[in-house]
C-alpha cells in the first residue's frame, strides 16, 4: 500500500474517532462534591438484558400470566399513562427506550445547612448514547408542546448549551396528577374556592442536552458543574469526597448502587430543629431533653453515611446494604446492636421444614447495660426511673425477686426465629403463621421463672402453667392483635425452657412440637440442599448474623391465599390511599389476584434467599444473595 493512501486512511479513522461521541463520565467523575444522595445504573443497557433473563422477568413473560399482566398493563395504560400523557401533552413511549447508558439522580447541597434559606438541587442524568438525535427530536418536540398547551417556558444557555425551564405551580401539578390517577371533583370544591394572596409555589425543572446526555435539574450551577465535569474540567467531583470513597469498593461492578452522606443530613436537621426551638443553646432546661443531646446519645450522629449495591450474575442476585458507623465514634443504637462475628448457622434442631429462619448472635446482658447507659445519658432523670423498675419489678409475685440479676442476668448472646408455612389458606393464617423465637440462657429454667415474675406481662387471670414432656410450659394472655377485615384475635404467649434456650411462641402446637423435636432426630434445615454454597456467597454463617427464606414455599402460601382471597382483599384495600385513586377505589378492577394461575404453574421461578449481617471497624455489612431457581439453570 502506497504512503499517501495509509496516510489516507489514518486520516479517515482519526475523523471517524473525533466525530464519535465521547463518552459520559461515570457519576463519581460527573457530579459535583456538593453530592448529598445519588442513586444510579451505570449501564442501563447492560442492567436491561441482564434482567431480563432473571427468574421475575421471565415469571412476569410466563404465558400463564397472561391474564393478569393484560388487566393490571390495560389499567395503567388507561387510568394513569394515557390521561398524564393527554394533561402534559408528552407521550412517555418516545422516552422510555432512550436510556442506554447510565441513569442518575442525585441531590446537591447547595449550600443547604438547615439554617439558611438555601434549598437542596435536584439532578437527573439519562445517558441516551446511540439514541442522541432521537432524544434531541423529543426534547424540541416536548418544548413545542409545553408552549402550544399555554404553559410558562424559559430558556438560557449554560455554557453555550440551550437549557429549556419548564414552568408550573405546585397545585397546577398536583390537580394534574390528580386527573391522571382518575380522581374526580367533589361537588362544591369549586365554590369554597377562595383566592389567595399567596401565589402557588412554583416548580421549574431546566431541560438539556449536551451530547448523549439528558440532564434535568433545579439549579442552574448543578447544571453547569456537570458540564463542566463532562468536558474534562477540573470542578472538584464527587469521587473526591472521602465519605464517598470509602464506599466506592461496593459500587465496582455493580449493576446499580446508591450512596448517602448521612452525617451532613443529620447534622443540617438539627441545626433545623434547634432554630425552630430557638436554638440548641437557648431551649429551657427541663425534663424534656434537648433535640441534638438525644440525637447524639441515641448514636445518630455516628451514622456517616449509608451505601447499598445490586448485581444480577447467571448464578444469581447479590444485594449489599452498608452502614458507615465508625467505631471510635459508635454511640447509642448503633452500640446496642453491635455484636461479635460467631456462629449464626441452623442448629440442629431447626427443622428442614422451616420456610423462615434467623440467628443472631447478640450479647444480650451487654446490649442492655448500653440501652440503659444511654437512656440515661439522654436523660439524667431517667435513671430514677430505671432504678424504680428494677427495684420493684416481681416483687408483687417474689419479694425476693432481683430483675437484674434474675432476667438481665439469665440472658445469654443466641436469639434464634423461626416459622412454617400458614396452616390454612386464610389472609389471618397467612398474617400470623407458626413461629417460634428461642432466647439463648446459661441457665434457661431460672430465666423463664423470671418472665413469669415480671406479672405486669400478663392479662389478670391469664397467667397459667402446666407440665409436658416434663417440661415446665407457662401461658400469659397478651393484649389482642388485629385480624384483617374481622374482630381482633386473642392471643397468649407461651414459653418453656429446654436445651439452653427459653422457647417463646403464640402457637401452643409450635412450642409443643419444638420440645418433643428436642429431644428427639429431625430432618435439620442446615442439610438444605445448595444452602451451605449459598451462605458462602454472603460470607458464610460466622458472620454473627444469618438469614433464610425459603422463598418457594413463603410465595406458595401466599400466592395461594391471595388468588383464594381476591375479594376480601380488595375489600381491605378499598378504603387505603392508593387504592383510593383507583377510580373510585375499584382495586379488584387493577389487581385482580383471582386471575392468577395455579402456583405449581410458576413455582420454577422461586428458589430460597440467604442474608448475613457483620460488624466492623467501619460499620455494619447486610449481604443479601438469591440463588438462581435450579429449573431455570442453563
Amino acid at each position: 500500500m502506497k504512503l499517501k493512501q495509509i496516510l489516507s486512511l489514518l486520516g479517515l479513522v482519526l475523523a471517524l474517532a473525533c466525530s464519535a461521541p465521547a463518552a459520559v463520565p461515570a457519576p463519581d467523575k460527573l457530579l459535583a462534591s456538593d453530592t448529598l444522595a445519588v442513586m444510579t445504573v451505570p449501564d442501563f443497557k447492560k442492567l436491561r438484558e441482564t434482567t431480563g433473563q432473571g427468574p421475575m422477568r421471565q415469571l412476569w413473560n410466563d404465558p400463564s400470566m397472561k391474564a393478569f399482566k393484560d388487566k393490571f398493563l390495560d389499567k395503567l395504560k388507561s387510568d394513569v399513562i394515557t390521561p398524564f400523557e393527554r394533561e402534559l401533552g408528552v407521550k412517555l413511549s418516545d422516552y422510555s427506550e432512550l436510556a442506554e447508558g447510565q441513569i442518575t439522580f442525585a441531590v446537591t447541597q447547595n449550600g443547604w445547612d438547615g439554617t439558611s434559606e438555601a434549598k437542596p438541587g435536584v439532578l437527573l442524568l439519562v445517558d441516551a448514547g446511540s439514541k442522541a438525535d432521537t432524544l434531541k427530536t423529543n426534547l424540541a418536540a416536548l418544548r413545542q408542546k409545553w408552549v402550544d398547551s399555554g404553559k410558562q417556558i424559559k430558556t438560557e444557555k449554560i455554557r453555550d448549551i440551550e437549557f429549556a425551564t419548564l414552568v408550573a405551580s405546585q397545585e397546577d401539578l398536583k390537580k394534574t396528577l390528580g386527573k391522571a390517577l382518575g380522581e374526580k371533583e367533589k361537588p362544591g370544591d369549586k365554590d369554597q374556592e377562595t383566592p389567595s394572596d399567596k401565589p402557588s409555589a412554583k416548580l421549574e425543572w431546566m431541560l438539556g442536552q449536551s451530547g448523549s446526555l439528558f440532564i434535568a435539574g433545579t439549579l442552574a450551577k448543578d447544571i453547569e458543574k456537570v458540564l463542566i465535569r463532562q468536558s474534562g474540567g477540573a470542578v472538584p467531583s464527587l469521587g473526591d469526597q472521602a465519605a464517598f470513597s470509602s464506599s466506592s469498593s461496593l459500587f465496582r461492578d455493580a449493576h446499580a448502587y446508591g450512596w448517602v452522606n448521612t452525617k451532613t443530613i443529620i447534622d443540617a436537621v438539627i441545626k433545623q430543629l434547634a432554630q425552630r426551638s430557638g436554638g440548641a443553646d437557648d431551649q429551657p432546661a427541663g425534663p424534656m431533653p434537648k433535640i441534638d443531646k438525644v440525637l447524639a446519645s441515641a448514636g445518630l450522629t455516628g451514622l456517616q453515611t449509608v451505601a447499598f449495591n445490586f448485581r444480577d450474575q447467571p448464578e444469581g442476585s447479590y444485594v449489599n446494604l452498608s452502614l458507615g458507623v465508625p467505631e471510635s465514634g459508635r454511640r447509642g443504637v448503633f452500640k446496642v446492636l453491635s455484636f461479635d462475628a460467631k456462629d449464626a448457622g441452623p442448629v440442629p434442631f431447626v427443622p428442614a421444614d422451616a420456610v423462615k429462619f434467623t440467628r443472631w448472635r447478640l450479647d444480650l446482658p451487654k446490649a442492655f447495660a448500653t440501652l440503659e447507659n444511654t437512656l440515661v445519658e439522654i436523660s439524667p432523670q431517667m435513671s430514677g426511673f430505671i432504678k424504680l423498675i428494677m427495684d420493684t419489678a416481681g416483687k408483687d409475685k417474689d419479694p425476693n425477686f432481683d430483675l437484674r440479676k434474675n432476667l438481665i442476668g439469665n440472658l445469654g448472646d443466641d436469639i434464634i426465629s423461626f416459622e412454617k408455612a400458614p396452616r390454612k389458606q386464610t389472609l389471618a393464617d397467612l398474617q400470623s403463621p407458626p413461629s417460634i423465637v428461642l432466647i439463648g440462657s446459661p441457665r434457661a429454667e431460672q430465666l423463664a421463672s423470671a418472665v413469669t415474675a415480671l406479672g405486669f406481662l400478663a392479662q389478670p387471670g391469664k397467667s397459667k402453667e402446666r407440665e409436658f414432656l416434663g417440661r415446665k410450659v407457662y401461658s400469659i394472655g397478651l393484649p389482642p392483635r388485629p385480624a384483617p377485615g374481622g374482630r381482633p384475635v386473642e392471643q397468649t404467649l407461651h414459653y418453656a425452657a429446654s436445651g439452653g434456650y427459653v422457647a417463646l411462641s403464640t402457637d401452643v402446637a409450635m412450642l409443643e412440637e419444638y420440645l418433643r423435636a428436642s429431644g428427639s432426630d429431625v430432618k435439620p434445615l442446615r442439610d438444605t440442599p445448595g444452602l451451605a454454597d449459598a451462605a458462602q456467597k454472603v460470607g458464610g454463617m460466622g458472620t454473627g448474623l444469618f438469614g433464610f427464606e425459603n422463598q418457594a414455599e413463603t410465595i406458595r402460601a401466599a400466592w395461594e391465599i391471595l388468588k383464594k382471597e381476591s375479594g376480601t382483599l380488595a375489600n381491605l384495600f378499598s378504603g387505603s390511599p392508593v387504592a383510593g385513586h383507583m377510580k373510585d377505589g375499584r382495586f379488584n378492577e387493577w389487581v385482580d389476584f383471582s386471575s392468577l394461575p395455579s402456583y405449581d404453574k410458576v413455582a420454577k421461578y422461586f428458589s430460597f434467599t440467604v442474608v448475613s449481617g457483620g460488624v466492623n471497624a467501619e460499620g455494619f455489612q447486610v449481604k443479601m444473595f438469591a440463588p438462581t431457581p435450579p429449573q431455570l439453570k442453563k
